[in-house]
């Protein structure tokens, strides 16, 4: 299929024609709901191999059961630097794609491990599944509320497992944590506290200049709004503006909002945020939008508060973390650091059961039996058995998560608190932060409608 560069209207008609046949196709393979054997290979497609899809590549990789059938990368510079060291360590070379529309095409790949900056996410999933693939997307899965919500509405239309990279939901000790949280040991649980203190220096500022060899820079852009290529929002730098990333409240922050989530036992959207800070000390040195102090508050419908902090500066720890979680309930508290948690009780803080003491009940969702204690082996064993319910983190679970992010950019955007309608997912009489659910595509790489 041509590239951006070459499309004309009359091409890009008939490409709409073809989206259209492969979404019937694709209805037609997910009423089948073909599954691969447990013995059988399930082929992936890794899309964007920059930084955490390295990691993701290699951790498939090493799975058993697992072929790498392709690389994706819209920057052939990476394509070939990863290509080459796949080749080197695995003894087999992937085929090379830069553009995820051929990947797609390609009936041999059973999913596709998505890895894209952000603002991506959500359109690199639907393209996905409405291929007949089922699909492993990072985190955050969206770069916005609205695309979000159609994520979930395209893996279920299409009938294709989708898992959120929220890797803590398959660590056994962090699930441990979580079983005793919702025990009622701690009494109730009226308040969780996410910590995302993670200092990062000024990565300064850059002159627009000409597009480097080898990027395909129309598709690197994709959805986002059209701007000149930049060093400054290129490769990694892109976390630290609107129109491609969500600051670090929705970068490492999102792993600490899940699992704050998922203490307090949340499977619904907050009422009320608020979220104050501003980006503090390179202001006249570096060009990032987003905020590194950041404190956003969140309540909910029967008065259960959530609060995150968001610290890239210099800054103590909380109870010695600096990546993790405090809760709060009515007996006692509990210290998340990691996959480490201890937990104390009354008014002289007396010790209770830790990671190293606790013993848990039988996992209700039979961690064991769903690939063992990764995350990446649980999609593999979902995807091979067939069965969504084996997922430790399917789509509308990393949804919900993912909203908090967006939830408190949308407050500290607006500057005031923000009433959230979860029901319809819209705010109540406030066109403003409305218009921040969702964003203007850029075409042809627009997330649909319907």
């Amino acid at each position: 299929m041509p590239s951006k560069e070459t499309l004309s209207r009359r091409d890009f008609m008939k490409h709409t024609s073809t989206v259209a046949v492969g979404a019937a196709a694709a209805t037609f393979l997910a009423g089948s709901h073909k599954v691969i054997g447990a013995n059988e290979e399930l082929v992936i497609a890794v899309v964007g191999i920059h930084g955490r899809g390295n990691g993701l590549l290699n951790d498939f990789a090493g799975v058993k059961g697992v072929r790498v059938g392709a690389l994706c990368d819209c920057d052939e510079n990476v394509l070939n630097q990863r290509a080459g060291e796949f080749e080197k360590k695995y003894g087999y070379k992937p085929k090379t794609e830069y553009d995820l529309r051929k990947i797609n095409e390609d009936k041999s790949i059973d999913a596709l491990v998505i890895a894209m900056p952000n603002y991506w996410h959500a359109l690199g999933t639907i393209w996905g599944v409405q291929a007949g693939k089922h699909v492993y997307v990072e985190k955050p899965c969206s770069h916005n509320i609205w695309e979000g919500r159609q994520m979930v509405k395209a893996a279920r239309k299409y009938n294709r497992l989708v898992q959120v990279g929220f890797q803590n939901r398959s660590i056994k000790n962090v699930r441990a944590a979580m079983e005793f949280l919702h025990s009622g040991k701690l009494g109730k649980v009226y308040m969780a506290r996410g910590l995302c203190f993670k200092p990062r220096d000024s990565f300064g500022k850059f002159p627009d200049s000409a597009v480097p060899k080898g990027v395909h820079y129309d598709l690197w852009i994709g959805p986002a709004e059209w701007y000149p290529f930049n060093e400054g929002k290129f490769h990694y730098n892109w976390h630290w503006h609107w129109n491609t990333g969500n600051g670090d409240t929705g970068n490492q922050g999102p792993h600490q909002f899940d699992i704050a989530r998922w203490g307090l036992g949340k499977d619904e959207h907050p009422v009320r945020i608020n979220s104050h800070g501003g980006y503090y000390k390179f202001q006249d040195v570096c060009s990032q939008e987003t905020p590194n102090t950041q404190t956003s508050l969140f309540e909910y419908a029967d008065g259960t508060i959530l609060e995150f902090g968001t610290r890239g500066l210099y800054t103590n720890a909380e109870d010695d973390i600096k990546i993790g979680n405090l809760f709060y309930g009515t007996e006692g508290w509990m210290h998340v650091n990691g996959s480490t948690w201890k937990t104390y009780f009354g008014r002289k803080n007396e010790p209770g059961p830790s990671s190293t003491s606790y013993e848990p009940a039988a996992d209700p969702m039979n961690l064991a039996g769903a690939g063992g204690g990764g995350h990446v082996e649980n999609f593999v064993a979902a995807v091979k058995a067939g069965k969504r319910e084996m997922q430790t983190c399917d789509i509308e679970t990393g949804f919900y998560s993912t909203c908090l992010p967006h939830l408190a950019n949308i407050a500290y955007r607006t500057g005031r608190q923000v009433i959230f309608d979860g029901n319809k997912e819209k705010f109540v009489n406030d066109p403003e932060a409305d218009k921040l659910l969702t964003r203007n595509y850029r075409k042809p790489f627009v997330v649909p409608n319907i």
